[in-house]
């Protein structure tokens, strides 16, 4: 294992080790309070008076996370890794974020009775391991001395159901890998090679009730209840959630996301709280979706930095507080005091024949779609779990569909640069009182092409938002925050639709239940983009840098 880990340490440009000794002890059993046994391995270095790193995982405690408790343990620290109940040798039955904060708890008071702790402890970890964090966060006291939360968040349920609507791609997909864990490695082998048939026919099924046993042979507790509470008052979230006391966390935290993540809007809401809290923290964003090698590689290497500057007390070079990746031609990280930078809102108007322009049009026929949810228009790319399926793509062949509009403006006499929060206000007229607006911003390159940058959706349904005494409503969509840089030359393009499936699930139309909805109904609806209905992308212009860092 250390010739691993030191081709490791070489291919991935990392500190050097401190120690090459380390003593894995595996499957120690952590009683809990409700007598649960959580299966947990440690990572011992040959160093005296080495504090403690945690981590907690559904996600098993071998492969890559048994090279990076080794990799970790050789920067000297104690590296302890634990199954969270119901996976991986651990008892009990897995419940999503149900038993994270009293087994986190109970983890704790495990450590404080081992004959090398030193009374201080960091944590590291992705995704779900990032959730666990949070959960034992505000608890945790001053013995927490250092947090490494990456492409995650406090609170899961805004990113479960973006918009109000549900991000059905995310939650079933993460359904079907929780499953696939449990089945033998080489039937697991087989179906990724098949190109995983059952959940493609799983995201197309209704009653969405369904479509966990579709997709995995079972029904699945926890996709079950998501789909029942759903709504913004549901109390099923309140224990589930852990942002109401994340400005209790006195600990820094280092926060790695990727402007292509499923929850960067979240994640960068809990730095600004904590910002606004007074804690350290530490931001870096990159071109990166959920599990891009890249996101993973910087992860490590600030994760270990941070560890090192404030679990061991090893200071190193000063940084800057928020480090973000500028997309586009001519962009590069920018190193910054704080985020969102200062910037100028401006608008850019939907007009008429697809034109995008600063100025409003004073007239202007609205536009019509035909929306069908039995053909609902499909996602293309963005933030998804899975790594191979998201990101920036070339949207031309979404744009191609009827039910798709694009607004596109002229050639950019020079570079636009954009920075922090996306919204639009779209000015809409329907048939139907249940809907979905998905708004994308798009950059149109030199050949053509049409790149996403960034979306939003929201779903419409009866009081949500006002109507005017013509039926016109006005919908404010937030889309993902970016870090852009538009070329001159290129032009920018908004698409307005009215969903992105399977990504988000589709709307049906009737206003019928998220998970026993089976009837669709197709309807026309019009966007409006005069004057008095100025539908527009509102963008954060920050002045360009000469020089890219």
């Amino acid at each position: 294992m250390r010739l691993v880990t030191r081709a490791a340490t070489a291919a991935l440009r990392l500190p050097a080790a401190r120690t090459g000794r380390v003593a894995v002890t595996r499957d120690i059993p952590v009683r809990v309070r409700d007598g649960v046994t959580l299966r947990t391995d440690h990572y011992a270095p040959g160093l005296p008076a080495a504090p403690c790193v945690l981590i907690r995982t559904p996600y098993g405690r071998g492969g890559p996370i048994r090279l990076l408790g080794r990799l970790i343990a050789e920067r000297g620290f104690h590296v302890v890794i634990q199954s969270c109940r119901g996976t991986f040798g651990s008892d009990g039955e897995f419940a999503p974020l149900v038993h994270e904060r009293d087994d986190g708890l109970d983890t704790l008071d495990w450590l404080r009775r081992q004959p090398w702790w030193t009374g201080a402890f960091g944590m590291f970890g992705a995704s779900y391991q990032g959730f666990v964090q949070w959960a034992l966060a505000a608890e945790a006291g001053d013995e927490l001395r250092a947090m490494v939360a990456v492409v995650t968040a406090s609170a899961t349920r805004d990113s479960t159901y973006a918009g109000e609507s549900f991000a059905l791609d995310t939650v079933l997909t993460w359904a079907e890998l929780l499953q696939a864990q449990t089945v033998p490695w080489l039937a697991r082998q087989w179906e990724l090679k098949r190109g995983q048939p059952r959940l493609a026919r799983a995201l197309a099924h209704l009653p969405l009730a369904e479509a966990d046993r579709v997709a995995t042979g079972v029904t699945v507790p926890f996709f079950q209840e998501w789909l029942r509470h759903h709504t913004p008052d549901a109390g099923y979230w309140r224990t589930r959630v852990f942002g109401d006391r994340i400005t209790e966390v006195r600990a820094p935290v280092a926060m790695v996301g990727g402007w292509q993540d499923i929850f960067l809007p979240a994640q960068l809401d809990d730095y600004a709280r904590l910002r606004a809290s007074g804690a350290r923290t530490r931001l870096v964003v990159g071109p990166w979706t959920h599990g891009s090698p890249g996101l993973l590689l910087a992860s490590l290497r600030e994760g270990l930095d941070w560890l090192d500057t404030h679990l061991a007390g090893r200071p190193g070079p000063e940084r800057a507080p928020v480090r973000v990746h500028v997309g586009g031609e001519g962009g590069g990280w920018r190193d910054l005091p704080d985020w969102p930078p200062p910037a100028t809102p401006a608008r850019w108007h939907l007009r008429s024949a697809g034109g995008l322009a600063p100025e409003p049009q004073e007239r202007s026929a609205p536009d019509r779609i035909w929306y069908d949810p039995a053909d609902p228009t499909p996602s293309l790319g963005g933030p998804l779990l899975v790594a191979q399926r998201a990101g920036a793509v070339d949207n031309r062949p979404v744009e191609a569909r009827p039910d798709v509009l694009t607004y596109t403006s002229e050639p950019l006499r020079d570079p636009v640069e954009v920075a922090g929060p996306v919204r639009a206000e779209i000015h809409l007229r329907s048939e139907l009182s249940y809907l979905d607006v998905f708004v994308r911003l798009c950059d149109v390159d030199r050949r053509g092409r049409s790149w996403n940058v960034c979306d939003g959706l929201v779903r419409v349904e009866p009081g949500r938002f006002p109507r005017d005494p013509s039926g016109v409503v006005t919908v404010p969509v937030t889309l993902w925050p970016t870090a852009y840089r538009f070329a001159s030359g290129h032009r920018l393009r908004v698409q307005v639709s009215g969903g992105a499936h399977p990504r988000y699930a589709r709307n049906p139309g009737t206003g019928e239940p998220l998970g026993t909805a089976v009837t669709l109904r197709a309807g026309w609806r019009e966007i409006l983009h005069d004057c008095e209905h100025p539908s527009a992308l509102v963008l954060p212009l920050v002045p360009a840098p000469s020089t890219a860092g």
